[in-house]
């Protein structure tokens, strides 16, 4: 996958495995790990990370990114489409993690709009799912300002990188809601 989404403020490109030098330094920033399953805290697990999203790439299950500011001219982070079902044409967008740089200024919600536009208009799938810890209020918080509904409480059911096993809550967005939300949350 090649395709480039970007708008004036947010670029994402195709990870690549060079990218660990770039991310490492955003990845040193405990924080962003609190909540999720990934452990990206050493250069070897920051490289695994990647592999992993790479190899999931090449069997088409995700479509993983490297966020670039535009304003800046920096990378601030990486995130993905992933849990492809081709069949259903459903995905998951998620696996994201940005510096701190970038938090709270509207760059996640651009970024999301490149990434919803995508899934709905240009490979035309029909349900777009996040899966957000039920502790993280921010992201929950962040979701739900892009119009997604919560859908339900998966109990139990990821453990996170301190070995607790936590709770998902699960939000999507149909392809049909997409219009209206577009037009109203962005």
């Amino acid at each position: 996958m090649s395709t480039i989404l970007e708008n004036t403020k947010v670029k994402l490109i195709p990870l690549q495995g060079v990218h660990w030098k770039v991310l490492w330094p955003i990845a040193q920033h405990l924080d962003l790990h609190t909540y999720g399953p990934s452990d990206v805290s050493t250069i070897e697990k920051l490289k695994s990370y990647i592999h992993v999203a790479l190899e999931e790439a090449a069997l088409q299950k995700s479509i993983p990114f490297v966020i670039y500011n535009q304003i800046n001219n920096e990378v601030v982070g990486c995130t993905r489409f992933g849990n492809i079902d081709n069949g259903n044409k459903v995905l998951h967008i998620g696996w994201t993690w940005i510096s701190p740089t970038v938090r709270g200024i509207g760059f996640n919600h651009q970024m999301k709009l490149l990434m919803l536009t995508y899934a709905f208009e240009t490979i035309l799938f029909e349900k777009v799912e996040f899966r957000i810890d039920e502790r993280n209020i921010a992201s929950r918080k962040a979701v739900e300002k892009l119009g997604a509904s919560l859908e339900g409480i998966l109990k139990k059911n990821n453990i996170v990188k301190n070995g607790f096993r936590r709770n998902s809550c699960c939000y999507g967005i149909l392809r049909e809601e997409w219009p209206e939300l577009k037009r109203t949350n962005f």
